[in-house]
């Protein structure tokens, strides 16, 4: 993908081309990593059968949020009338509420399963549809309406009895799904659960300090998991607050930390290397979110309680690694395309809102 395509934000081109993305990723039914857990011989239905609306797209969380992607490339506009209906025809098919009712009565009596990256990305779907303009994407949003109940029941539950948050760069971490479900409940109305996402990063997160910023990179991390504690916690702290929390956090970084580095992938058709590339772009969403919010503590009078605001060293690294993170999707192998767009998506997003954020 040519990288001009994503130089801030989603202008037309990257619509297209993350269209295309989408409608080549909901056509593909093989190859599909299932994680059903068989509990007997006769146990024998197959993705489609289990997950009629997320079947696709290699397994069951990328394909949820690949829908968020085609809902967030088809909400913006930018679309060109014909591929505009022609994703509008491919995602109605699956976002019906008969399709949805079986993925809802799947994920109730399976607690655990897809906790809590594909919760988070379920949830972020029903609020991009829900807070829409457009009169079909808000009819899926009720259509999903079921799915976001049983999610905020699971969530309820698990974070009223985990103890302890799980801190690594995959799909398990607990910042990085508690941060989007945390923001979707609050855009649902979902008072309940969304207080519960905050009581649980308070209870976790709120006296971590003197992350170790050097150790944390590992070969398959998509996620940084300090930056996703942070990103987290830019959302349950007041501005001010959470500058001085991440004054505690960070107290250490520097422009020259491997925390703000961009990192490379030795093979791109290896399913765990080029989560590296996601690294780049998670990282450069993430970081971007978290300088609007230390402006905005600025913008609220008295600076960060640390000695220095890392916001200026924060602030350099986001299009360095945005521009690495692109890189991935040059490859065209499906271990990269089956994700990569809807990270890059997301981090241009953030990119756009924080230059939007900045005077002139």
């Amino acid at each position: 993908m040519d990288h001009e395509l994503f130089p801030a934000a989603p202008f037309p081109a990257a619509a297209q081309r993350c269209a295309e993305v989408v409608l080549d990723n909901l056509g593909r039914q093989y190859p599909y990593a299932a994680h059903h857990v068989r509990r007997s011989a006769e146990d024998t239905s197959m993705p489609h059968e289990l997950h009629p609306a997320f079947g696709t797209s290699f397994d069951w969380h990328s394909c949820v949020h690949m829908h968020w992607l085609g809902v967030s490339v088809l909400d913006s506009g930018a679309l060109p009338e014909e591929t505009a209906a022609e994703l509008r025809a491919a995602l109605g098919a699956n976002l019906t509420a008969d399709r949805l009712a079986v993925e809802a009565a799947y994920l109730a009596p399976n607690p655990s399963w897809e906790r809590p990256y594909g919760w988070a990305w379920l949830v972020r779907l029903a609020a991009a549809c829900s807070g829409s303009d457009d009169a079909g994407l808000r009819a899926w949003g009720e259509n999903l309406a079921g799915c976001v109940d049983t999610v905020a029941g699971l969530a309820t539950a698990w974070l009223g009895t985990a103890e302890f948050p799980v801190r690594h760069g995959l799909h398990t971490n607990s910042a990085f799904g508690l941060a989007w479900m945390l923001d979707a409940f609050r855009a649902l109305g979902r008072t309940d659960a969304a207080q519960a996402c905050e009581a649980a990063a308070r209870r976790w997160f709120g006296d971590d300090a003197g992350w170790a910023t050097e150790w944390e990179l590992s070969g398959q991390d998509f996620l940084s998991a300090g930056l996703s504690e942070a990103d987290l916690m830019a959302r349950v702290l007041a501005p001010g607050e959470f500058a001085a929390w991440l004054g505690w956090f960070l107290p250490d970084l520097g422009a020259g930390s491997r925390m703000l580095a961009p990192v490379g992938v030795a093979d791109e058709t290896d399913g765990y290397m080029v989560h590296l590339h996601g690294l780049n772009l998670s990282r450069a969403g993430q970081l971007a979110r978290v300088v609007a919010v230390l402006e905005g503590a600025h913008d609220g009078g008295g600076p960060p309680a640390a000695a220095a605001s890392p916001e200026p060293v924060l602030a350099a690294a986001v299009q360095p690694l945005f521009a690495a993170g692109l890189k991935g999707l040059d490859s065209g192998d499906f271990m990269s395309t089956h994700w990569l767009a809807s990270f890059a998506w997301d981090a241009a997003e953030s990119i756009e809102a924080l230059g939007e954020h900045e005077p002139a």
